[in-house]
């Protein structure tokens, strides 16, 4: 029967999360990034958009306010969903919680540093013009800012699941004995019991063989 020998790595596991742990609040921040850049481009098809209300035309503003502020959210998403390093996925959420910041601040610094005209929302109604405010920078950058810090809240504390998942046990192999050693070892081991064993000397035997040194061997005389 093989020993297996198992062991616990007790150094390890300050920096080291489980996947999980931030994989929910990633999922959700690449869907709203996703959104985030998108939105300015497909949103004209459904008269859900700023001016210029024309689908998949870029502009300077759409990049700064949009489009960047978007992407950066989905890459921090995306180093919550895949790492297991906690700084990583710390720097992931950051990388979130800011993006959602510049959406929802941004468009104050539109004008002062020149990023370009977002124009207005293209909706005569005030509901529409609501649903526009919040579904492309208000309500959309506090989501992202939402989820972001919960999924700081999450991976910056260590937790008791945390410690399981670092020291958990880890199974060596067991170490492979080769075929030939183990059968020489067999096939030696009676030999030498054989040869540890007393050896008996016929007492006759050994009389015998003294006489034929010194005497030789005595012949039967022949009757004439």
């Amino acid at each position: 029967m093989k020993d297996v020998e198992t062991r616990v790595d007790t150094g390890v596991g300050r920096m080291e999360i489980a996947r999980t742990r931030g994989a929910a609040s990633g999922f959700l921040l690449i869907l709203l990034g996703a959104w985030g850049a998108l939105i300015p481009f497909v949103g004209p098809y459904f008269n859900f958009a700023y001016d210029p209300a024309v689908a998949w035309t870029w502009t300077s503003a759409r990049g700064w306010l949009e489009v960047l502020p978007g992407a950066v959210t989905v890459l921090g998403g995306v180093l919550l969903l895949m790492s297991r390093n906690r700084a990583t996925a710390m720097f992931g959420g950051w990388l979130a919680v800011v993006a959602g910041a510049w959406f929802v601040v941004g468009r104050l610094f539109a004008s002062p540093v020149q990023l370009g005209d977002f124009g207005s929302p293209a909706s005569n109604t005030i509901a529409g013009q609501l649903a526009i405010e919040l579904g492309f920078f208000t309500g959309l950058g506090a989501l992202i800012i939402f989820f972001g810090a919960m999924a700081l809240g999450r991976v910056s504390v260590r937790s008791l699941r945390d410690v399981r998942y670092a020291q958990r046990p880890v199974v060596a192999e067991p170490v492979a004995v080769e075929h030939d050693t183990v059968a020489t070892t067999v096939i030696d081991a009676p030999r030498r019991h054989r040869a540890a064993e007393p050896v008996e000397v016929d007492d006759e035997h050994r009389h015998r063989s003294w006489r034929h040194m010194f005497g030789g061997s005595r012949r039967t005389p022949v009757a004439h």
